[in-house]
C-alpha cells in the first residue's frame, strides 16, 4: 500500500460518522519483526486543514509570537490524530486497515 492511495481519502469512524480528508499519515517503528506500521491517520474537516496538515499546528511550536500561535491553532482545530482501527475509508482501499500481526 502507497501513501498516495490513502492521502486525500474521505475517514468515517465506526458508526459511519464524517471525520474529514485524510492529510497525513503516522507511521512506528519497534515492532518484533523490525518493520514500520501504519498505526494512525490525520484527517481533517476543513479545506484549510488539507493546507496545513500537522505542519504547523500549536503542539509543533509552542513558542513564538503570540498571533502565529493563534493562526496555527485555528487552523489545525479540526485536524485530529485517529487510529488505524477506528477508521473507514471511502472509497476503500485493498488491505487498509490491515489485519493485527500482519
Amino acid at each position: 500500500m502507497r501513501a498516495g492511495e490513502l492521502l486525500g481519502r474521505t475517514a468515517y469512524d465506526r458508526r459511519g460518522r464524517r471525520l474529514g480528508r485524510v492529510v497525513d499519515l503516522v507511521v512506528r517503528g519497534g515492532f518484533p519483526d523490525g518493520r514500520l506500521r501504519l498505526t494512525d491517520v490525520v484527517v481533517t474537516g476543513h479545506w484549510y486543514g488539507r493546507l496545513s496538515g500537522r505542519l504547523i499546528g500549536p503542539e509543533r511550536h509552542p513558542s513564538g509570537p503570540w498571533a502565529i500561535r493563534l493562526v496555527a491553532h485555528r487552523l489545525a482545530r479540526s485536524t485530529r490524530l485517529v487510529p488505524i482501527g477506528q477508521v473507514r475509508l471511502e472509497p476503500p482501499v485493498p488491505g487498509f486497515p490491515r489485519p493485527p500481526g500482519a
